[in-house]
């Protein structure tokens, strides 16, 4: 499982769309090899491989592969504390990813001002990016397993973005060139012309750095994060392998 491409389990990150290196797989060091998905009744955890490859979790029961695990009752105790724990942690956990969404939007607003965008290109870029944020957000609150989010689907929502909004930003800095050149100030043409052809390499770290903001907030849940990988530790399969849905380094 790639920890930050999943807001329902223990991690956020809006990809190459600003947040690259701000999930909680970096900030708190949290690692999974298993996908998660969070059913009504129980949690699932899954991988190929190794075993165990299947782990379901309901109210301090377990199964692994399809079997039933005997546990004492100290750990039926502590994986039914893991189960309502990490329940808990979920709104939290995306309720940061939408504070991120819109962070960003309203970077790229700011940036449209910057820029000294014609009104109408400023309001075409708004309402692009609300568009893309408005999914996004939509998706991450309907998510509920790490399945969900296979194949670099954050990384494909900022491709789309990206192919909506620098044509539209190229085009106006373009126009302003021109009528720049016209009224023959040729050095604040040159200067726009530079800016255009920049833009694709400058626009992400200055975004980067706007969202540097969001880090005290996905901080502030490594404590809990630490505290379910406490509670799962030790936990065995029926094979005898130790299930470590969740761990965390230094």
């Amino acid at each position: 499982m790639r920890l930050r491409h999943l807001p329902v389990l223990l991690t956020f990150s809006i990809a190459s769309m600003a947040l690259h290196a701000q999930d909680l797989a970096t900030t708190c060091h949290a690692t999974s090899s298993y996908d998660l998905t969070v059913a009504p009744d129980h949690l699932q955890f899954d991988r190929p491989q190794p075993l165990p490859r299947v782990v379901v979790l309901h109210d301090g029961s377990l199964r692994t592969d399809g079997s039933a695990v005997s546990l004492r009752p100290d750990d039926e105790d502590r994986l039914a504390l893991f189960e309502r724990e990490l329940r808990a942690l979920m709104p939290r956990v995306k309720a940061v990813a939408a504070n991120g969404v819109d962070m960003l939007a309203a970077a790229m607003h700011d940036e449209g001002a910057r820029l000294s965008l014609d009104a109408s290109t400023r309001a075409e870029l708004d309402r692009r990016v609300a568009t893309r944020a408005a999914e996004l957000k939509q998706r991450l609150a309907a998510s509920n397993s790490t399945h969900d989010w296979q194949g670099n689907l954050a990384d494909q929502y900022a491709n789309q973005l990206a192919s909506d909004l620098m044509p539209l930003l190229a085009n106006d800095l373009g126009q302003q060139a021109m009528n720049a050149a016209m009224t023959g100030d040729l050095q604040a043409a040159a200067n726009l012309r530079d800016t255009a052809a920049d833009l694709t390499t400058q626009l992400r770290p200055r975004l980067e750095q706007r969202m540097q903001a969001l880090s005290p907030q996905i901080q502030a849940l490594c404590p809990s994060v630490q505290r379910l990988a406490e509670l799962q530790q030790g936990i065995r399969g029926a094979g005898g392998q130790p299930l470590n849905l969740l761990e965390v380094g230094q």
